[in-house]
C-alpha cells in the first residue's frame, strides 16, 4: 500500500490521496517513498517517487508543488506554477492537480457538495493560529455550509507537547481552544491539532467534517514523522477533479 483514500462522502468528480511511506526509491531516513525535494534527499529518488506517484494515484497532470512557509496564502493552480510560496492551494478546473507535504502538520481536504472545487490546505499550528482555515474558505464560491473536510494524516495529541506560548496563541483568539489541550507537565500541554482545526471550520460554518483517526508520530510503520525522526522523508497529499 501507497496510497490512503479519504473516507467522506466526495463527489465522484474529486478524487483525493495521500501518500505512506511505502514503496519507493529513497533510501536511509528518507525511506522509501518521500515525495519532498527540499529535506536532504537524493533528487534522483525523489523524482523516481513522484513519476511513480503520477502513475500510480492515476493523476491527469504534475501536481503544483508549493513552497510551504506555514503562513495562510492560498493559490489557484489556474494562475500558478510549482514553487509558489504558499500553504493551500485550490482549484475549480479539470485536470489541475493541488498538492501539500507533511510529515506531522494537518492536510486538510476541501471540496463542496456538487464536485466543482477543491483545495487542500498545509495546517501546521503556525498556519492554524494565523489563519489557514479561515483563508482558503475564503476561495471557495460555495458557502461553507456547502463543503466538505477530511483530515488526512496527523501527529495525534498523545505525541505532540507544546509550551504555554503556543496555547496561549490559540485560547487569545479563542477561549474554546483550551478544550484542544491536555496538561502534560509545568508549561507543558498535548495539543490536538485535529480538534482545533475542527473547532477553525465549525467556527466558518463548515459541519461536514471527516477524518482524524491517525497519528504520524505514533505509526513509523506507515508514516514520515518529524517530530519523532527529525531527518525524515515527507508524505504527499493531493486533489483534483475530473
Amino acid at each position: 500500500m501507497s496510497l490512503l483514500h479519504p473516507n467522506w462522502p466526495a463527489p465522484k468528480s474529486v478524487r483525493a490521496v495521500t501518500t505512506v511511506r511505502h514503496r519507493g526509491k529513497s533510501q536511509g531516513k528518507y525511506a522509501s517513498f518521500n515525495l519532498g525535494a527540499h529535506v536532504g534527499d537524493d533528487p534522483a529518488h525523489v523524482a523516481e517517487n513522484r513519476a511513480r506517484l503520477r502513475t500510480e494515484a492515476a493523476l491527469p497532470a504534475d501536481p503544483v508543488w508549493l513552497t510551504q512557509v506555514h503562513g495562510t496564502d492560498v493559490a489557484d493552480v489556474a494562475t500558478v506554477t510549482s514553487d509558489v510560496r504558499a500553504d493551500g492551494v485550490y482549484a475549480n478546473l479539470t485536470g489541475r492537480v493541488c498538492a501539500i507535504l507533511t510529515a506531522d502538520c494537518l492536510p486538510i481536504f476541501l471540496c463542496d457538495r456538487q464536485g466543482t472545487e477543491v483545495a487542500l490546505l498545509h495546517g501546521g499550528w503556525r498556519g492554524l493560529a494565523s489563519g489557514i482555515v479561515e483563508a482558503g474558505l475564503r476561495v471557495f464560491r460555495s458557502s461553507a455550509d456547502e463543503l466538505i473536510a477530511w483530515f488526512g494524516p496527523a501527529i495525534g495529541a498523545r505525541a505532540y507537547e507544546v509550551g504555554d506560548d503556543v496555547r496561549d496563541v490559540f485560547v487569545q483568539h479563542d477561549a474554546q481552544a483550551a478544550s484542544a489541550f491536555a496538561a502534560s507537565k509545568p508549561g507543558k500541554w498535548q495539543m490536538d491539532i485535529y480538534g482545533l482545526a475542527r473547532q477553525r471550520l465549525v467556527a466558518q460554518g463548515v459541519r461536514a467534517i471527516y477524518g482524524g483517526e491517525y497519528c504520524t508520530a505514533a505509526r513509523a510503520d506507515l508514516f514520515f514523522s518529524y517530530r519523532r525522526d527529525g531527518i525524515t522523508g515527507r508524505m504527499a497529499s493531493l486533489i483534483w477533479l475530473e
